[in-house]
């Protein structure tokens, strides 16, 4: 069921998505100071593309630098990521079928917004037990 929901997030969503992020690490990757964003872009695009039997958990070791990164992602990047993924998933609860897709991009909102200090791991990798209990 998993590959079947990926293929047809892939189709409706998942591919505009991570064109919006591929851009967004682009733009960030033309600074030095950029990069470590530009990574995290790019990281949070290939979940944007294939997301179902993935999640995100926190990293242990995020501190004060993941909070200042992530205000300035925010401003930057986080907000319009954001809003793609917002409008996407209003467009997709208008059907029946696209409302698993639609909530899944709602579920996304909160990496787009901050994604420092996270990470995404498979649903099977014992972090993602560990977080969700």
């Amino acid at each position: 069921m998993r590959t079947l929901l990926n293929v047809i997030w892939l189709v409706l969503a998942g591919f505009w998505l991570f064109l919006g992020y591929l851009a967004a690490a682009a733009l960030w990757c033309i600074t030095i100071i950029g990069i470590p964003f530009g990574i995290a872009s790019f990281r949070i695009g290939l979940y944007a593309l294939w997301p179902f039997g993935r999640t995100v958990v926190a990293k242990p070791g995020a501190g004060a630098g993941s909070l200042i990164g992530n205000i300035l992602w925010i401003i930057l990047s986080g907000i319009w990521l954001a809003i793609g993924h917002a409008v996407s998933g209003v467009l997709l609860c208008l059907t029946i079928i696209g409302i698993p897709l639609g909530l899944a991009n709602f579920k996304m909102i909160p990496i787009s917004l901050t994604p420092l200090g996270k990470e995404i791991v498979d649903l099977d990798d014992p972090r993602a037990t560990y977080a969700a209990g």
